[in-house]
């Protein structure tokens, strides 16, 4: 699919919400970006891409990117390591797979969401929100190359 088409689909708004709601309920910060680029490997081109939008710069290193190429048809789950030491490699395939049945079918707002509010459950579960230390310190919009 071509990213412009996959990018129209998408109700931005939602998914937006979605990163609030999480990061809202922890210290975590959550992004979602999707790529014009053809990858042959998202998960590298997911690492790429989490550096170059600082995502390894925040405190607790407890960022995580959900990274789309729609025009190779591949995404990736990933996470910084203060949450993955908490989390695994299991629990970022679970996110993925819960993501795919919604992206098989088309849905890809939805299965945005889900990968979104899954994560946030799993931050907020080993980075509970603490009003005193929490501050939003990357952007909550869905990115694009």
């Amino acid at each position: 699919m071509k990213p412009k088409a996959f990018l129209g689909q998408l109700d931005h708004e939602r998914i937006v919400t979605a990163i609030r709601e999480a990061e809202g309920r922890s210290r975590g910060e959550v992004r979602v970006h999707v790529s014009s680029q053809q990858v042959e490997d998202a998960q590298a081109a997911a690492r790429r891409q989490f550096e170059k939008l600082g995502m390894a710069e925040t405190a607790e290193r407890n960022g995580v990117l959900i990274y789309v190429a729609p025009a190779s048809q591949k995404f990736a789950v990933i996470g910084d390591s203060g949450i993955h030491e908490h989390c695994g490699s299991g629990f970022w395939t679970a996110v993925a797979d819960a993501m795919q049945e919604d992206f098989r079918k088309g849905l890809f707002t939805d299965g945005l969401v889900k990968g979104v509010t899954r994560t946030g459950q799993a931050l907020a579960e080993k980075f509970p929100r603490t009003e005193a230390a929490d501050r939003n310190e990357l952007s909550d919009d869905v990115s694009e190359d």
